[in-house]
């Protein structure tokens, strides 16, 4: 398939990704639009303005989510569904998310110029705070429409002392109502995301495209270490309680464990810490760190888990430090669906497109999707497999591919639900 036989729009869609870049620049490449902040909410608008300009019927509900739909005649027919994220890391790139969300907005557009009419409805969405990294928990617009918000979440705050709740107000939401923004049970038929990569496996097999198998199973720690505050220059080594010497040999742990098997796709992350009292001269009292454990093989993820948390124990006991273990985050690995899958084969085919069918290491919106309905991903190449980071690149003529790819996979399942 050549670029020149595109359904989609490849220069709208390109366009459209370098402006909404343009909110949160950081740098040359770089964006920081963290959820619910005010470079959020200008994202949404300039997004609801573009799913206006198609045709849809655009709204910001009660979590924060930006909601295109597209009626047909059977309004209360199951949702067919497609979307993303556009919030960012603080130090992210363009292409995170804000594909699948525009891409997804070019399929349901090209669709209506294509005059192509489906029985079912099908909704654009940007779901809000899918990256977690302002409140420690991500996926929160997603699992708020399907009434899987967990107890706490609103009292959550940033490093700025700032609460969910206090941001979700200044956003223009009203955490009163969430109830009136939840989906019924039933009322969503299918999601289809189309996402890039994150990683490194497209571009070495030089394909531009993949089709989705299933997410690893995310598990998300806070541990915290307490020891006591000495002088740097007085407390002999042997009577130190140093809670970062605790926290770094559980980050080897963990790093030694994760890697144990090269040929496992386990991956252990340890991405934010916090020291206090936080000066050069005083013995570190308490550490509070993350911990990222992920595996497609759930069993694989809980010994490690087990064996991760006697060392946690083992450390404390050799430095004289109190650990407290909360869990933030704990998913099994979802695969996608098989007959979604099928239609991406058989539409691949029916390109000349080259792909290869690969799993998910990181966690998407989908993984909370596929609780509720069936699901299928699209992944895009991206160079170096680099992303969260301002380098973060995929091409215009590959993420081009992914939105084709997208838009025939969303007519043949607007077919089949007839």
């Amino acid at each position: 398939m050549t670029l020149q036989t595109l359904t989609i729009n490849k220069q709208r869609l390109e366009q459209r990704i370098n402006e909404l870049a343009e909110i949160g620049k950081i740098g040359e490449t770089g964006v920081c639009r963290l959820a619910l902040s005010k470079e959020d909410r200008q994202g949404v608008e300039r997004v609801k303005s573009w799913m206006e300009e198609a045709g849809l019927t655009a709204r910001i509900d009660d979590f924060g989510n930006l909601i295109g739909r597209f009626e047909r005649e059977n309004p209360n027919a199951p949702i067919l569904m497609l979307g993303s994220h556009i919030d960012s890391q603080p130090y992210g790139g363009r292409f995170d998310g804000a594909i699948g969300v525009l891409g997804a907005l070019e399929v349901v557009q090209t669709m209506k110029e294509q005059n192509i009419v489906p029985k079912v409805p099908i909704e654009v969405v940007a779901f809000c705070d899918e990256e977690g990294c302002r409140f420690n928990k991500g996926l929160f617009g997603v699992r708020g429409i399907l009434g899987k918000l967990e107890e706490g979440e609103l009292e959550r705050a940033d490093k700025d002392g700032v609460t969910r709740k206090e941001a979700l107000i200044e956003f223009g939401c009203n955490p009163d109502k969430f109830q009136e923004s939840q989906y019924p049970e039933g009322s969503i038929a299918a999601f289809l995301e189309m996402h890039i990569e994150q990683g490194p496996v497209l571009e070495k097999n030089n394909l531009p495209i993949g089709i989705v198998t299933g997410i690893s199973g995310p598990l998300w720690l806070t541990v915290e270490l307490e020891g006591f505050a000495g002088h740097a220059g007085s407390v002999p080594m042997p009577m130190r309680q140093d809670a970062l010497v605790g926290a770094a040999k559980v980050i080897i742990a963990l790093n030694e464990l994760a890697s144990e098997d090269p040929d496992a796709p386990t991956v252990g992350t340890v991405g934010s810490l916090k020291v206090f009292p936080d000066s050069r001269n005083i013995i570190p009292e308490k550490v509070s760190f993350t911990v990222d454990l992920r595996d497609i093989d759930i069993d694989r993820r809980h010994r490690l888990e087990e064996r991760l948390r006697t060392k946690m124990d083992e450390i404390s006991a050799q430095h004289g430090l109190t650990c407290k273990i909360s869990e933030d985050t704990n998913s099994e690995p979802r695969y996608c669906s098989q007959d979604i899958m099928d239609v991406m084969r058989s539409e691949s085919k029916e390109m000349g497109l080259d792909t290869m069918e690969l799993m998910s290491g990181p966690f998407h919106d989908s993984l909370a999707m596929s609780y509720v309905c069936e699901y299928g991903m699209i992944f895009v190449r991206c160079k170096d497999g680099i992303s969260h980071n301002p380098a973060e690149y995929s091409t215009i003529d590959d993420i081009s591919l992914g939105t084709e790819l997208l838009y025939r996979t969303t007519v043949k399942m607007a077919e089949k639900n007839k």
